[in-house]
């Protein structure tokens, strides 16, 4: 098959030819339609997040079923089915107390290893040189996903449209709905309109939040957002955040502000734009070792909280935001706008560096209809 290889921190991606993988026990080997292309694999392409090279990379995915290991059940060759980027190993003390998001048996093994969870990669060069697997490494024609991490697509959600739902949607559902708890009728900015961001904004209209303030600097993202269901658009290059947040909302702040891009000043004006009583949901990945300032006085008089955010548990999620767009809640294809082959992910990632893409872009791998 083919796959996109890294071959060290900040190296090149590279293409080539790798044999196809064999799922084990309770795992399940998907032919890739679509894989998203995310600012976390860009933090392993630069060395700003610690990862073993070479590995493939690539955490959301879809595709169909072409083959199960033992002792899988409910899942057949031919089945059209989507993948979460956290993979639950189901077993560990996170897991069975239905924290999928803090699974143990994956960030040990998975994310600081590149291994599934009997220690071994599914992935390795023709002569055996080992290939390190970011989740299920999905820049790649084909991957093989613990059976715990694979679900259904309809028959009416195109198969590319499905992938960006593993990382994207599926980040945005934790934020929204397990972390900030958004409540019926409550207020929201969303700083950093992305991606995630993006996504962020659908599902707190969604939820009925009646007043979704999306925060960026590129106009091309905040018009988006409008389309996504933003009420208000504040540009961060032109506009006084706090101030313009201050008069939407008649002085008060927001009750939720999500931070969706990971960096020190933007955490800062997360909490900033707080009403009393506020929740900040903190959710972009920065670079090993960043911090952010709190003023430490308003956050305990003025009854702050300041909550991380990372992905949402898939087996309950997945499932729940499947039916939101099966209701046409949620709208995946919305937020693609730029579609790549396999061959040049390179220049998607470059394309994501340089802040160019609005919204997610995907890499087709094949066409599986």
């Amino acid at each position: 098959m083919k796959a996109v290889v890294l071959n060290g921190p900040s190296g090149e991606l590279r293409l080539e030819e790798l044999p196809r993988p064999e799922p084990g026990p309770g795992e399940v080997l998907v032919e890739v339609a679509a894989c998203g292309v995310c600012h976390t694999d860009l933090h392993v392409m630069k060395g700003e997040v610690a990862f073993p090279t070479p590995c493939v990379l690539g955490h959301e995915v879809s595709g169909i079923v072409r083959g199960t290991g033992t002792g899988v059940l409910g899942f057949a060759p031919g089945d059209r089915v989507a993948s979460s980027f956290i993979m639950p190993c189901g077993t560990c003390r996170h897991c069975v107390r239905g924290h999928e998001d803090l699974c143990e048996t994956f960030f040990a093994h998975n994310r600081l290893n590149g291994t599934l969870y009997d220690g071994r990669t599914r992935l390795a060069r023709a002569d055996g040189t080992p290939i390190w697997m970011y989740s299920m490494a999905g820049l790649a024609e084909y991957v093989v996903v613990p059976a715990t991490d694979v679900f259904r697509v309809p028959d009416n959600l195109s198969l590319v449209d499905a992938a960006v739902l593993g990382c994207s949607v599926f980040t945005a559902y934790g934020a929204v709905h397990n972390v900030a708890e958004l409540r019926l009728g409550e207020t929201v900015a969303v700083v950093a309109v992305g991606g995630v961001g993006s996504n962020i904004v659908q599902l707190a209209r969604a939820t009925g939040a009646t007043t979704v303030v999306a925060v960026d600097r590129s106009p091309e993202k905040l018009a988006a957002a409008a389309e996504l269901g933003a009420t208000h658009l504040v540009d961060a290059e032109t506009e006084d955040v706090a101030a313009r947040i201050a008069e939407i909302t008649g002085g008060r702040g927001v009750d939720v502000a999500f931070e969706v891009l990971g960096r020190p000043e933007t955490f800062e004006l997360a909490l900033n734009l707080l009403g009393d009583g506020g929740r900040a949901v903190m959710v972009g990945i920065a670079p090993a070792g960043v911090t952010g300032r709190i003023d430490i006085t308003r956050l305990v008089r003025r009854k702050l909280r300041v909550l991380g955010s990372y992905g949402a548990r898939a087996r309950t999620d997945m499932p729940a935001l499947l039916r939101l767009v099966a209701q046409g809640l949620v709208r995946p294809g919305q937020v693609i706008t730029r579609r790549y082959g396999l061959a040049d992910a390179a220049e998607a990632y470059a394309a994501l560096d340089r802040g160019e893409i609005v919204g997610r872009a995907v890499i087709e791998v094949r066409d599986l209809g």
